[in-house]
């Protein structure tokens, strides 16, 4: 067909979908490289696809060493021997992933064992990488040679641009992308996030498979579409390509019985099939009206998520599967949840503090309905999560993803602090979970001029010039209440204590009153949305309980 189909087998290949146009890509500017990976300008044409990504990926900014296509030649017959390409043993790093053939002849099946084991040899540094079989079988297909193809694969691996992450090379930068879905999915795919706790008793071992639907699940027609946006557009593609596929799996398979005894497993057969249900035109339009966080705000919660996997010690892989907390019920006990609830709780919570246990600060069982007690023992703990009964049996509550002594800034005056991670939710008499209304409905936010400081230019592909901030509307979990302004009317408020009430929640979504003797409250919401109550107006508090996170 081309100079790029030594290792295709074009039996396999869908030749129907090829048109044999001669194009040619001669624009460089950012986003209309963007506009046209989006499109699929290039996904119809073989030999235009493999000098685009030859392209693209000759302009990663890269280590002032990095092997070359001449490394490969000198170093293949030494690591390879005379060995046959099919019984060449695997690293570990790539932790018995799978290796998809995807359109690949006989030759390009053996040519990526090859590869592999030359880039173990020239990157010691790398621990944990289960994306590279997929990444070199897929560049395989649009490439002259073995050597071109290894160059290539070694471009992206030494990309020195801070801003610009591609490929997951240590066990701690894969599993905080993992947490960093995991808190993607809380906020943007809840339904199906909801599916997940129910199905499953560890909800992220379910999302540390998300790299796997994309390399190594995905057909090859659907995983080279996304390898097309993402050369242009960066890691934040394969989030939201992820989170789309989430979607369709639950809108495709709620309510039908599982297909195997595990749900991790009915989800990789999903995208294995994918294409009985979404084409990768409608996958990839589903995909980018997620109305996701920033780049720079992204990776902003990656950063939490690997600290916190460092302050646990979690940086290689673990023996044991489950690294993150399942609430114990043999150390748990709350007055007002079951450890059933309490662990539906965590499911909701940040990633990164569901690596912690859950520790108890203040109950009024043992510590009286004091508002300043209640202050003394809940500050100096960040996060906390509220939790009350009332008299009436109701159970709803909150996290609070700020210290309580931030109050003291205000001086006199009440003021709310908090950031876009708090919510407040109700357990009984039915569970329901409210975010910060601007978290939803970002029109009802402005950002002030620290917000703007937080976007982000992304990366720069062949152009020198960056492309344009990301829209700064949307709302970082890191992000405190007083960086927007907030119409008055409009604005949920999240968190506020005086000597005389404490107040979490308000505007248009839901919200708390607690009097100073913490007997009593007050309840109320707004149908703007069509939310029901927390609990009723007026309560009596029968219990109250603050806990901490312990690590």
């Amino acid at each position: 067909m081309d100079e790029y189909s030594r290792f295709v087998d074009w039996d396999k290949m869908d030749v129907s979908a090829q048109s044999q146009d001669t194009k040619e890509l001669s624009c460089t500017e950012f986003q209309e490289l963007k506009q046209l990976a989006r499109q699929g300008y290039w996904a119809k044409n073989h030999c235009l696809r493999a000098k685009v990504y030859h392209k693209l990926i000759s302009s990663i900014p890269c280590r002032t060493v990095t092997p070359d296509a001449n490394v490969y030649r000198d170093i293949v017959v030494k690591i390879v021997g005379k060995r046959s390409s099919s019984s060449l043993p695997l690293p570990e790093f790539v932790d018995n992933s799978l290796v998809p053939t995807y359109c690949l002849n006989a030759e390009g099946v053996g040519a990526v064992r090859k590869i592999i084991l030359c880039i173990a040899n020239q990157f010691p540094d790398i621990s944990f990488c289960p994306a590279l079989p997929a990444v070199i079988a897929l560049l395989l297909h649009y490439s002259k040679d073995e050597a071109e193809c290894f160059e290539q694969v070694c471009r992206i691996l030494a990309c020195n641009d801070p801003s610009k992450r591609l490929i997951d090379q240590t066990f701690l930068a894969f599993e905080s992308s993992c947490m960093t879905f995991g808190d993607l999915v809380n906020k943007y795919c809840q339904a199906a996030h909801k599916l997940m706790v129910a199905m499953s008793e560890d909800v992220l071992e379910v999302y540390s498979d998300w790299q796997r639907w994309l390399f190594g699940e995905l057909p090859m027609a659907y995983v080279a579409r996304v390898f097309d946006v993402f050369l242009v557009e960066g890691y934040k593609v394969l989030y939201r390509v992820a989170l789309a596929l989430l979607k369709f799996f639950h809108k495709v398979r709620a309510g039908q019985p599982m297909e195997s005894d595990s749900i991790q497993q009915d989800i990789r057969a999903f995208v294995r099939d994918i294409a009985k249900s979404v084409s990768p035109e409608r996958l990839l339009e589903k995909a980018f009206a997620i109305r996701l966080f920033s780049r720079k705000e992204i990776q902003l919660l990656q950063m939490a998520n690997e600290k916190a996997l460092q302050q646990k010690g979690i940086t290689v892989k673990q023996k044991r599967q489950n690294v993150h907390l399942a609430v114990h019920a043999e150390n748990f006990k709350s007055e007002i949840v079951s450890v059933k609830e309490m662990r539906d709780i965590w499911s909701w919570i940040p990633e990164r503090f569901a690596l912690c246990q859950p520790l108890l600060l203040f109950t009024t069982l043992e510590h009286g309905c004091s508002l300043s007690r209640f202050y003394s023992h809940s500050e100096g703990h960040e996060p906390t999560l509220l939790l009350i009964k009332t008299a009436a049996k109701e159970v709803c509550g909150a996290y609070l993803s700020t210290d309580w002594s931030e109050r003291r800034r205000g001086g006199n005056k009440l003021s709310f602090f908090g950031t876009g991670e708090c919510f407040v939710f109700r357990l009984q008499p039915e569970v329901e979970r409210y975010e910060w209304v601007i978290i939803k409905h970002p029109e009802l936010a402005t950002a002030g001029p620290e917000t703007e400081n937080h976007s982000s230019p992304a990366p720069s592909t062949l152009s020198s010039g960056s492309s344009p901030p990301e829209p700064s509307d949307r709302l970082s979990p890191f992000l405190s209440a007083r960086h927007f302004n907030l119409p008055s009317k409009t604005a949920s408020m999240f968190m506020a204590g005086s000597s005389e009430c404490i107040i979490i929640g308000g505007g248009d979504g839901q919200a708390l009153y607690l009097d100073a003797d913490l007997n009593h409250g007050r309840s109320s919401h707004c149908n703007t949305f069509n939310n029901q109550p927390l609990c009723s107006e007026n309560f009596q508090i029968s219990v109250l309980e603050v806990w901490g996170f312990r690590d």
